[in-house]
């Protein structure tokens, strides 16, 4: 039985609403920041990762950011560049980003859901599945090359396969 059959009986509810209930039965840790926004803490096999998602009615999107800090030495941010583009060009869903003044790598994805479309659990909780699992996936190139000086052509070899945490 999906998700969906599960927990939801009505495709009228809230985007958010719908994260609030996989956060529960997933057992995440979990604020609802507002009405349209959830952050949550999500383990995976490297770290915890914070994720937050947030509905913007302007634009008919559900955003998701996950993120996990970082703080590679000065020397080697050309190199950490390097990588997130290696990485990028490996996914399909979604981008990776470096945001240098708060420190942290940054998963980002929008699910457009224009026109009154609404959004299911199966849907939303694969969102954050593959969200996870790309930073599973390429957390230890990051790594690598931040703080084990590998060039980000070597290091991208440890994230060919792709890694499964606990979302």
């Amino acid at each position: 039985m999906s998700l969906s059959e599960d927990y939801f009986s009505t495709d009228d509810l809230h985007p958010i609403d719908i994260v609030e209930t996989l956060a529960e039965h997933h057992e995440w840790e979990f604020d609802r920041v507002t009405d349209d926004q959830i952050a949550m803490s999500v383990e995976g096999q490297w770290r915890t990762y914070s994720l937050t998602l947030a509905w913007s009615r302007q634009d008919e999107t559900l955003r998701l950011i996950c993120t996990f800090e970082m703080e590679p030495p000065t020397e080697r941010m050309g190199q950490l560049y390097e990588v997130l583009n290696r990485a990028n060009d490996m996914v399909w869903t979604g981008a990776f980003t470096y945001w240098e003044e708060q420190k942290l790598m940054v998963w980002r994805y929008g699910l457009p859901l224009s026109g009154g479309q609404a959004a299911n659990p199966d849907q939303i909780d694969r969102l954050i599945a593959s969200a996870v699992m790309a930073a599973e996936r390429f957390y230890p190139a990051f790594q690598l090359v931040a703080w084990a000086g590998q060039a980000p052509v070597d290091a991208m070899k440890v994230a060919i396969a792709e890694a499964y945490g606990r979302a």
